[in-house]
């Protein structure tokens, strides 16, 4: 049954809003956590750089991995049951560093979080996008999307502000406590959805048993079929052009994304000797900028100019922004940098939107799931790519004097991004998803 109103998920935004401050009151910490746990005394750590390179790969393979899965058996167990999982998921990290944040509990920290991460730092969004998706009535899912990604904004928004106030071993007993709080709420308030969704000939699957194109051999067994439906992912992503494009430009931007993370943090810790009060402010900058325009912007524009356009504009903005920090020339140059993500930050809800109206509600969980599993196969290329540059540009053995090369790389993947964002735009405007009546497939 479809909800005609966004205080119909309610419950889902409390829980959104719960896990995601879990999630983003430790980053502020944890560079200085790292740095001073694997490099004493120093501001520079190699170790420390490639570490957390090499933890963000393996969390790419895993969510790229997971994130498709996930989803395929939220369309068929129900959306609450597998968002269960990512929530819980959360807390076993914080409790480590809760207890201890000396060089063994942070290695301890270190592998469980690369395990856990998997699933939790990109999968709550993915399947509470989904949740909102398959639930919300089509002309409110643009703004539902958007509230989804805004409460999560809004969340580490406040996560980031807390960081500032509470001391390091608060900050991940706050953490544990609230993933605790949201894992609760969500078993106990939030509805469950499950079972295939009967409706009109417009929202039934693409992806049917019984179709000829995008169902799996009949020799494979149906267990094995809803576990590993790699078949069926191939058959969506190039069921219309415009979710082809899309799947361009969630890779791209998954490699911007992650060049924004390691060695964005390491470059203003090196270069402008950042600390965890420099680190929150810049968060919280761009997580105000992020949730007014998730939260009020994308809703409003959206109708006006199509989220296809907000698309491109996100893309022009990510790539202005890291254009600004890479030639940073005082600590103050990268605040005012991070106040593009007001629009640079609609990239992924935008692009969510999109894709949302490719598919049917059966297949929400999928559709979104594969999008964030490309994204996430993106964050698997940025450290390999952006890691040693970092490290090379920063060191004296540059080629070149402009320690913010990387971070100029880094925005060059949103300006490519423009191009099939473009596309989409004014290419596949009007694709629709495609209908299966009889065996046939039609456009709408």
């Amino acid at each position: 049954m479809k909800m005609d109103k966004l205080s119909d998920l309610k419950h889902l935004f409390v829980t959104v809003f719960l896990a995601n401050f879990a999630l983003n009151v430790i980053p502020p910490a944890i560079t200085d956590i790292t740095v001073g746990a694997l490099c004493p005394s120093q501001d520079e750590c190699s170790l420390a750089i490639y570490l957390s390179g090499f933890q963000q790969a393996i969390l790419g393979l895993g969510s790229m991995m997971m994130l498709p899965l996930l989803g395929h058996l939220s369309d068929i167990y129900g959306r609450k049951a597998l968002l269960t999982v990512p929530v819980a998921a959360s807390i076993i990290p914080s409790v480590i560093l809760a207890i201890g944040r000396s060089t063994n509990y942070f290695y301890a920290y270190y592998a469980v979080k690369t395990f856990t991460g998997m699933v939790s730092d990109s999968g709550i969004e993915c399947l509470s996008i989904a949740y909102a998706a398959a639930n919300i009535s089509d002309e409110k899912r643009v703004s539902a999307i958007g509230f989804v990604a805004g409460i999560g904004s809004a969340a580490s928004l406040l996560g980031t502000m807390a960081a500032r106030l509470l001391s390091t071993a608060q900050i991940f007993l706050i953490a544990a406590i609230s993933s605790m709080v949201a894992t609760i709420y969500m078993r106990i308030f939030v509805k469950e959805t499950s079972g295939r969704i009967d409706s009109e000939p417009l929202n039934q699957p693409i992806l049917v048993d019984n179709g000829e194109e995008c169902s799996q051999s009949k020799s494979v067994s149906q267990s094995f079929k809803e576990v590993l439906p790699l078949k069926d992912i191939f058959c969506l992503l190039k069921s219309s052009a415009t979710l082809s494009l899309a799947t361009v430009v969630a890779f791209l931007n998954g490699l911007g994304e992650g060049g924004q993370q390691t060695p964005y943090l390491y470059f203003l810790k090196a270069r402008l000797q950042y600390n965890k009060d420099n680190f929150a402010v810049l968060m919280l900058i761009g997580y105000t900028g992020a949730a007014i325009g998730q939260l009020f912007l994308m809703p409003r524009l959206a109708p006006i100019t199509g989220e296809e356009a907000i698309l491109s504009l996100s893309c022009i903005a990510g790539f202005i922004s890291m254009l600004i920090v890479s030639i940073a020339w005082a600590v103050w140059v990268p605040y005012v940098a991070n106040l593009l993500p007001i629009i640079a930050f609609l990239t992924r809800p935008a692009l969510q939107s999109i894709v949302s109206k490719q598919v049917g509600p059966n297949e929400q969980g999928i559709a979104q799931g594969c999008i964030s599993g490309i994204s996430a196969f993106g964050n698997i290329l940025s450290p390999l790519i952006y890691t040693p540059l970092t490290d090379l540009f920063l060191s004296e053995k540059a080629p070149f004097n402009y320690p913010g090369f990387n971070l100029f790389c880094v925005g060059l993947a949103w300006l490519i991004a423009l191009i099939p964002s473009m596309m989409i735009q004014f290419g596949t405007k009007n694709s629709r998803l495609k209908i299966r009546d009889g065996g046939s497939t039609l456009d709408a």
